[in-house]
């Protein structure tokens, strides 16, 4: 059976104030931020250098919000290279921002003006504010991410029945309609919660029978890992894939990003703060 990292980077840092870190490159190691363990694999189609998955963590001002940005972007190559830097500025323009619905609307302009070039993209957004334990998710056509709940044991997928009221369309793949609206709802994590979050390839993955593994299998996966050891939990998910694969390799880039909440001590905010930057974080301030 293949080593799912074998070129990829490990390595080891901590998110510090005002910090974008990521981009389109391999990468296998973890990332540090108040209140989660982060463990990042992203390996492009090939072992290539750069691939079409994207992904970027960002780091406020204060360290109390965390950002957490995947996409998928159809294609590969030097236009896909560009995307990335792009999307790297605007998590700097909107590392303060708590509403991350900004963002994603961002985003989806930025995507719309390359339409005419096939471009679109899904992708997961999730925001993680440390003062009341809170994960806010906004998608983009992208597959939902999967929960653990330490204290129930059980997994389940994160998903939202909002729909838009005035009849308009929602949630759609970046770069497929310019106005686009985008919903988020917020769960609350315990401690030794586990969060997934990936890229299609991962449930694309097929066995020698030709079955494509989906959401579903792909949950089923991770409920077999030992979540008392959540250092591990990437790499042993990643074996069992190669393994449902029969050893062959994905073809196509691939990303996983795992989140465990240590529910280390947050910033100090007040009361009237936390309640002001949670409703700024979920749009509910009418701004």
């Amino acid at each position: 059976m293949t080593t799912p990292n074998t070129s990829a980077k490990t390595t080891t840092r901590s998110l510090e104030c005002l910090d974008v870190w990521g981009g389109n490159n391999s990468f296998d190691g973890s990332i540090s931020v108040p209140g989660l363990d982060v463990w990042v694999w992203s390996q492009p189609y090939e072992s290539q250098s750069h691939g079409g998955d994207i992904h970027y963590i960002s780091m406020c001002r204060c360290h109390s919000i965390s950002r957490f940005v995947i996409a998928d972007v159809s294609g590969h190559g030097e236009e896909v290279d560009e995307l990335a830097r792009q999307l790297r500025k605007l998590m700097r323009k909107h590392i303060n921002t708590p509403d991350q619905a900004q963002l994603v609307r961002s985003l989806n302009r930025a995507f719309d003006r390359l339409k005419q070039e096939g471009r679109f993209a899904t992708a997961l957004l999730a925001t993680y504010y440390p003062p009341t334990d809170h994960l806010i998710i906004c998608n983009a056509g992208h597959p939902p991410p999967i929960w653990f709940n330490k204290a129930s044991g059980s997994w389940r997928f994160l998903t939202t029945d909002v729909s838009d009221s005035a009849g308009g369309i929602t949630d759609l793949p970046l770069g497929v309609i310019a106005k686009t609206t985008y919903t988020q709802f917020a769960v609350k994590l315990g401690l030794d919660d586990i969060v997934l979050i990936y890229t299609d390839p991962l449930i694309e993955s097929t066995n020698a029978e030709g079955k494509m593994l989906g959401s579903q299998g792909l949950m089923e996966l991770a409920a077999r890992l030992d979540t008392d050891n959540p250092h591990a939990v990437c790499q042993k998910l990643l074996e069992a894939l190669t393994e449902y694969r029969n050893g062959s390799p994905p073809d196509d880039d691939q990303t996983l990003l795992v989140l465990s909440h240590n529910a280390s001590e947050p910033p100090k905010l007040s009361l009237a703060e936390k309640f002001r930057v949670m409703t700024q974080m979920l749009h509910f301030d009418g701004s």
